[in-house]
């Protein structure tokens, strides 16, 4: 039996990275978190002094990651966040890092979670969800995390980041950030982990048919 594609999209820190990983496990799927290969390929620009908007030095970045680099302690926060961006909105970029996301879930299924799982990466993908938050509670959490991080940040200044972040995404040419057609929209503003992903599951194995463990 062939094992299934779970596409989950959505914007910044409205709980998509924690609601994927507990599916994958929960399935029994590996899991990929692609917005990592765009946070790597922009710390390896921003480790050689390059510009992340710059096409030609993403593009080289892209084509040269490795797996190792995802694993990188510094791939989060407000620079990387920045840069990140920068590189996605690259055709380039999307296109050098196209075939490393689709062979990593086409033989065994998977549950990658990004911004154009559901649109572009896999369009056919057996169930698809949405996960967005309000603006206000997406900067809470993101602010919590670096709080918990040890990283001094101002809320407001957070909040501004990630909504400059949410335009970019919104307006780029290359694999806008939007909800696929198909897709099923979960709004988490007010659940906790346990809610979302009570939800989710619910909804995955109406998609995917799921009886026991064993279809997978």
């Amino acid at each position: 039996m062939m094992k299934p594609i779970i596409a989950i999209d959505g914007p910044a820190a409205a709980g998509k990275g924690t609601l994927a990983r507990r599916l994958a496990t929960t399935l029994g799927l590996p899991y990929l978190d692609t917005g990592l290969l765009y946070r790597a390929v922009a710390r390896r620009v921003l480790d050689a002094g390059g510009d992340p908007a710059d096409a030609a030095t993403a593009e080289g970045a892209a084509r040269s990651l490795r797996p190792v680099d995802l694993d990188r302690s510094d791939l989060r926060g407000p620079q990387a966040d920045a840069a990140a961006a920068s590189v996605a909105s690259i055709p380039g970029v999307r296109t050098a890092l196209l075939a490393f996301q689709r062979d990593f879930a086409t033989s065994e299924g998977a549950v990658l979670d990004g911004r154009d799982i559901g649109t572009v990466i896999f369009p056919d993908a057996q169930a698809k969800l949405f996960v967005t938050a309000s603006l206000t509670e997406r900067a809470r959490r993101r602010w919590l995390e670096l709080q918990a991080k040890g990283t001094d940040a101002d809320l407001g200044t957070v909040e501004e980041d990630m909504r400059l972040r949410d335009a970019k995404d919104a307006a780029r040419a290359a694999a806008p950030l939007r909800a696929a057609d198909d897709a099923y929209l979960l709004d988490t503003s007010e659940m906790d982990a346990e809610a979302a992903f009570q939800a989710a599951m619910a909804f995955v194995c109406s998609r995917i048919r799921i009886v026991s463990m064993r279809d997978l």
